[in-house]
């Protein structure tokens, strides 16, 4: 019987170890004074941008952030928890931070981030920044203005000459 639950055990957190390993971007959070209804709204914001929100056991939490080489995120695996998983680095945390400061009862703790282990104050950060497609939309417009002011300015030229001759 021992055997069994440690097996299962084993599987749950190969699972997270997993999903921290495939994510952009995991944001533990404390969750604790939020209502039934809150966290309704805050799991289906998350949803509507492809994030995971999951509540583990912390001892498995923990195991698992090990097995993926962060222990020092371990620390923040403690209390009532949930993590939130997502494909994008930047989503979780722009959503995560909005709801925070809404409803004062969520607490952002720390998390990984690409790899890195980060705290509360960088996924702040982190939320500031555009979402991915708008990363990408910046980087097109700035590669798009020397074409456009080269266009534009050979336009002008051409407009130039047919009005002197």
């Amino acid at each position: 019987m021992n055997q069994t639950i440690l097996d299962q055990k084993k599987i749950v957190v190969e699972e997270i170890a997993g999903k921290f390993r495939e994510s952009q971007s995991a944001v533990v959070i404390e969750y604790r004074g939020l209502t039934v209804a809150q966290v309704t709204t805050l799991r289906r914001k998350l949803r509507e941008e492809g994030i995971e929100l999951k509540v583990y056991k912390n001892s498995m939490a923990q195991r698992a952030a090990e097995v993926v080489g962060h222990k020092e995120l371990a620390a923040e695996l403690v209390g009532p928890n949930a993590i939130a998983f997502g494909k994008d680095a930047v989503a979780p945390s722009r959503i995560l931070s909005e709801f925070a400061i809404k409803n004062k009862a969520l607490v952002l703790k720390g998390g990984l981030v690409e790899g890195r282990v980060v705290n509360a104050d960088m996924i702040k950060e982190l939320a500031k920044l555009p979402n991915r497609d708008g990363m990408i939309s910046m980087l097109l417009s700035v590669f798009q203005a020397p074409v456009r002011n080269f266009a534009y300015a050979i336009k002008q030229i051409a407009e130039q000459r047919e009005a002197n001759q």
